[in-house]
């Protein structure tokens, strides 16, 4: 359903009819990249078979904090999906994935480069089977380069892709982010990708592979940066108007310790700003350069000299870019988070477990699929691939699915 408001449409989505509803996602994917993606395609009302190998399954399910044996984490990413128990190590378990996958639209792959070959279920050979499948490989350099086959994980990527650099004081070593940048941002681009890849489908008929690096998925992250190196600048980390380098764009302690953002980067929130507390509002203010240290320690003063609470009700009075900083535990409180419903519970074998909706998540979510816990759908999933009581039974005998 559509809904306009003053010229602009949204889409309302319900769970039994999201705008993937009919697509139908097999995952090979684990831990965090490949099972955000593959949430965001769940949400948006896609069926996702989660295909995991008969030892621990997604790595993910084992990390700690654990509810009731298995990770909350695992349990925030895989609502909405089913999972299968396959040894794709096997030969029977090769020939059924084979035929499985003439029954899907989408399959989300984030093994290196040359894993699938060796278990003779390259792209190619998948392709062969199911002309019209989408192929997602979701990998830390992409299917071919120099680095296409060597491991890594996000804070490598970030370093590779030009993005650290710009992270942390000058002078320091750059500061590892507290969160997934490259991870979550592949997963996003896997999510454009297939979005474009089944679009195109529906003009010409025929599926395609779609490489996603999550090196070159962070680097849009740096574009200020990198768009800086395109008009023959070297941005200097720490230096820079959006990465410290001004005192109107920056962090601040307040009276009991807490932190606020200021991030009056336009001239009128500046002026804004300078004037309620009091400064003059000169506009060099808004540039870098060695007059910012001087600037830095005002506001560090008077920032100090009140407590966030204060600073919130300053800001509530005026529109100048300042927030506080929220502390994780802190989430679940704040009143505009509530009041967008971002957190909810959802009934499952673990007891309720809480969630965090996407931009994309239905705002109705009493009839979506708790995470499920590891084979629980290895028989419902094969026998809407066709297999029979019989051919189950053999495959069970072989230890090929579980």
């Amino acid at each position: 359903m559509a809904i306009a408001t003053r010229g602009v449409c949204f889409f309302v989505m319900t769970v039994a009819m999201g705008p993937l509803s009919g697509i139908k996602v097999l995952d090979l994917s684990r831990l965090l990249p490949g099972p955000f993606a593959s949430l965001a395609l769940a949400d948006m009302g896609a069926v996702v078979d989660k295909i995991e190998d008969p030892g621990g399954g997604d790595y993910l399910r084992h990390m700690p904090p654990q509810i009731e044996g298995t990770s909350s984490i695992f349990l925030a990413l895989n609502r909405g999906k089913r999972s299968a128990v396959m040894d794709l190590k096997k030969p029977e378990a090769r020939a059924l994935f084979l035929r499985m996958v003439k029954t899907y639209d989408v399959l989300l792959e984030q093994f290196r480069p040359g894993v699938l070959d060796r278990l003779g279920l390259s792209h190619d050979t998948l392709l062969a089977e199911n002309p019209k499948l989408v192929i997602c490989a979701l990998t830390g350099y992409g299917q071919t380069g120099p680095l296409a086959k060597k491991a890594g994980h996000d804070l490598n990527y970030l370093a590779r892709a030009g993005v650290l650099a710009f992270q942390g004081p000058p002078g320091a070593p750059p500061t590892p982010p507290g969160f997934q940048l490259a991870d979550v941002s592949g997963g996003l681009y896997a999510v454009i990708g297939i979005l474009g890849a089944l679009r195109e489908r529906d003009r010409s008929g025929k599926g395609a592979v779609v490489d996603v690096s999550m090196l070159e998925s962070a680097m849009g992250f740096a574009m200020s940066g990198i768009g800086a190196l395109f008009g023959g600048q070297t941005p200097a980390r720490g230096n820079e108007p959006l990465s410290g380098g001004i005192a109107p764009y920056n962090t601040y302690a307040t009276k009991d310790g807490k932190y606020v953002t200021l991030a009056s980067l336009e001239p009128k929130f500046w002026m804004g700003f300078a004037s309620a507390v009091g400064l003059n509002a000169e506009m060099g203010a808004l540039m870098p350069g060695p007059h910012q240290a001087e600037l830095k320690a005002k506001l560090t003063e008077i920032f100090a000299g009140r407590t966030r609470a204060e600073w919130e009700a300053f800001s509530a009075q005026h529109d100048v870019c300042l927030e506080p900083v929220l502390e994780a535990n802190e989430l679940m409180q704040d009143a505009h988070i509530r009041a967008r419903g971002l957190f909810f519970e959802m009934p499952s074998p673990w007891g309720n477990i809480p969630q965090m909706r996407l931009p994309v998540t239905p705002r109705d979510v009493s009839q979506m699929r708790p995470p499920p816990k590891q084979g629980e759908h290895t028989d419902e999933i094969l026998k809407e691939c066709g297999e029979t009581e019989e051919t189950l039974r053999a495959l069970r005998e072989a230890k090929a699915v579980f």
